[in-house]
């Protein structure tokens, strides 16, 4: 949304704000009332409009008009009139226009649609930016098949540089920031799997610039979001600072080590904190996308997902394994290789701290820095990846793989599973 100026005929002026989609509503005659539409407009369609020129009249109840050239694809070209904004220079609109509606006034039904930038930059994760630009194309086609009345979404891929290449070397097509401030803006992944490369690209002069234009658009009041790796772009700007967030489940602990003032929860695929989302790894490209279009109709993202086959998932814990959390803390590694070997048995933080050599309170401080749990939680953790493991590979009861992970019966591991995984043991059988 940009703010402009919205003038009364020969009045005082008040701030307004342009939206980027108008909805044909109805179609009246120039002297009728507002509120007495002469016809319904019939044969819609939806025409780019290139330029608005401001023309401010009297007409009859109507304050002013103003004045649209249309240029379509084609032969379509007209002047037309709309009520209630007034603008001066050149945007990029869309406008449902019935051909009866030519040479008269209109009502319009505003909807703002949703501007969106996509900061690409060099070695992204090319799964990640096609899953992103794959769901808003989609959910546009969506839009124009079902005749939803929703906006569509005005993509576009910028970067910090002329020229991006993802990790699989093709070349991505940029376009110029320009002037005009998106409603969102998402940072797809940089293809970075390892601390080395992934510190090693947090280093660049276009990630250091990226990170100047988050704090940019964020305070001419963009919201950003970023996904998987790009969580690691996003907060070197600082904006992540005091959110809530998360990111790759197995970067967590470098993630939590390099931004301390972050409150990291990496069990969630989307997490949305003040104007500032966050999506997990991988295909939580696509979640994020799923996300920003449900913000703007639950029923196009419900219908987008279907087209797409994406099923929900609310949480990353059932995919991470802990194992494979990269981090460096001995202390953290002797404490996981005592946990696994007495899940069956039992937690108990005395035993623990003696067997990795460590006070209660060490222990306690190291687990938290690390993986942002607690010695109970973590053992927790082990015994859920134990049981999800053992409910895919095995025809073991419930009961069974309980005792194998240290509860007294079914019902309790059932329990954990629901609040930690929110799924059943068979639906966690039947999905994984």
């Amino acid at each position: 949304m940009r703010s402009l100026r919205y003038e009364r005929f020969g009045n005082r002026s008040i701030e307004m704000s342009l939206p980027s989609c108008f909805i044909c509503e109805s179609i009246e005659d120039g002297k009728a009332s507002a509120s007495q539409p002469k016809c319904k407009p019939q044969g819609c369609r939806r025409l780019p409009v290139r330029k608005l020129e401001a023309l401010h009249q009297e007409r009859g109840e109507l304050l002013f008009f103003a004045r649209l050239r249309f240029q379509a694809d084609k032969n379509a070209n007209c002047n037309h009139f709309i009520t209630p904004i007034a603008i001066n220079g050149s945007v990029s609109i869309y406008a449902l226009v019935g051909d009866s509606a030519i040479g008269k006034a209109a009502r319009f039904r505003i909807i703002c649609a949703m501007r969106v930038y996509v900061l690409v930059l060099d070695g992204v994760f090319d799964l990640g930016l096609s899953a992103i630009l794959d769901a808003f194309q989609t959910a546009n086609e969506l839009i124009e098949m079902t005749g939803l009345v929703v906006p569509q979404f005005e993509v576009k891929i910028v970067g910090m540089r002329k020229t991006v290449r993802t990790a699989h070397g093709l070349k991505v097509p940029i376009q110029p920031v320009g002037r005009q401030t998106p409603e969102y803006v998402i940072v797809p992944a940089i293809a970075c799997k390892t601390p080395d490369t992934l510190k090693a690209a947090l280093a660049r002069p276009d990630v250091r610039d990226a990170a100047k234009a988050f704090r940019k658009w964020a305070n001419d009041g963009a919201k950003l979001s970023a996904a998987c790796a790009g969580t690691f772009v996003l907060a070197e700007s600082g904006l992540l600072n005091e959110q809530r967030a998360t990111t790759t489940w197995w970067l967590a602990p470098i993630f939590r080590e390099r931004y301390p003032q972050v409150l990291l929860d990496e069990s969630d695929m989307v997490v949305k904190s003040g104007n500032v989302v966050t999506a997990g790894a991988a295909l939580g490209h696509i979640d994020l996308a799923l996300w920003l279009i449900r913000a703007v109709s639950p029923e196009l993202a419900s219908l987008t997902a279907r087209y797409l086959i994406i099923d929900s998932r609310p949480s990353q814990t059932a995919y991470a394994l802990t194992d494979h959390l990269i981090h460096s803390d001995p202390v953290v590694q002797l404490f996981e290789r005592w946990a696994r070997a007495r899940l069956a048995r039992g937690f108990s933080l005395d035993s623990a701290a003696k067997a990795v050599g460590a006070s209660k309170r060490t222990l306690t401080r190291r687990l938290q820095s690390v993986l942002g749990k607690s010695p109970m939680s973590y053992f927790q953790t082990l015994r859920v990846e134990r049981a999800v493991h053992l409910l895919k590979t095995s025809k073991a009861s419930v009961e069974e793989i309980a005792a194998k992970v240290g509860y007294k019966d079914g019902g309790t591991l059932r329990l954990l599973l629901r609040r930690r995984l929110n799924l059943g043991v068979k639906e966690i059988r039947r999905t994984f």
